[in-house]
């Protein structure tokens, strides 16, 4: 009880884990990998993952903490959103329930994982408490890779990290009391090779809320002379993603470090403080 346990969920863009456990590696005590073992997305469309992925894993878990956990994860007659719920709550069982269940994706690169499982340990009375909580982080989503770095939308946005209890509703979503912490991630959610990106629209858990044809033609459309003549980013509503801007840097690392040291990148104490207040007084008679 009282562990760090993470969890990613396997697929497509598997080989992006290469880049995500590394920065958790340290700090977890134990790393859950849930792969369909038929090879399935959550839209039924086959994968393939490379043998050489799972040697890399062998070479890199130098301290035996990584688990491969496979199941059927694709069931037929549920959408891609319940596939992805179900395979959710079906890994957070298999990290142990009264453990900090932390489930991140393939493409979220956290900045300073040791300060958030520092926060988390110090909370570690959330575990035995009836109350449902989620813990709440900040992302920077990155649009596209251009010529000498990447576009990205300015403006941080929440992303659910660490529950005490995996009841999740929609994707990592519990409707619960979020509480946020002052932890970064970048997350490489679009920001990839053309074909790439339309394989994760066609298969991810919101493949049928978005209207592909005219995201794509935007995204293609976007590089880094004309980014800021042109709005509205977001592959649902575009107006909630209303600009991007340009990160120098030649790879993923690269650019990680830029974020980094870019000291505009931080959430103010202030902003914590009301987001706090806000839902503590939200479900204070719920």
């Amino acid at each position: 009880m009282n562990k760090i346990q993470v969890g990613f969920l396997v697929s497509y863009d598997y080989e992006l884990l290469k880049f995500a456990i590394p920065p958790i590696y340290k700090e977890s005590d134990e790393i859950f990998l849930a792969v369909d073992k038929n090879r399935k997305t959550w839209n039924g469309s086959d994968i393939h993952i490379e043998e050489s992925f799972f040697e890399w894993i062998k070479a890199f878990d130098t301290d035996k903490k990584i688990v491969i956990y496979e199941d059927d994860f694709y069931q037929a007659d549920l959408t891609t959103m319940e596939c992805e719920i179900r395979e959710r709550k079906l890994l957070a069982e298999k990290m142990g329930i009264g453990n900090w269940l932390i489930q991140l994706d393939s493409d979220e690169y956290f900045f300073d994982f040791k300060q958030f499982t520092k926060y988390l340990k110090n909370n570690n009375h959330f575990l035995t408490s009836k109350e449902h909580i989620q813990i709440c982080c900040f992302k920077i989503n990155l649009y596209k890779n251009v010529n000498g770095g990447v576009l990205y939308v300015d403006k941080f946005d929440k992303f659910m990290v660490a529950t005490n209890q995996p009841k999740y509703k929609i994707g990592r979503h519990g409707k619960c009391r979020s509480i946020y912490v002052n932890s970064i991630a970048l997350h490489d959610c679009l920001s990839r090779k053309r074909e790439d990106l339309i394989q994760k629209l066609d298969n991810w858990g919101h493949n049928a809320e978005i209207d592909k044809e005219s995201f794509m033609k935007k995204w293609d459309s976007v590089n880094e002379t004309n980014y800021k003549d042109i709005q509205g980013f977001f592959y649902l509503d575009p107006m909630d993603w209303k600009t991007v801007e340009f990160m120098p840097g030649n790879t993923m690392n690269e650019v990680l470090q830029n974020f980094k040291n870019d000291k505009t990148m931080k959430i103010s104490n202030w902003f914590l403080m009301k987001k706090n207040f806000g839902q503590w007084f939200k479900f204070l008679f719920k």
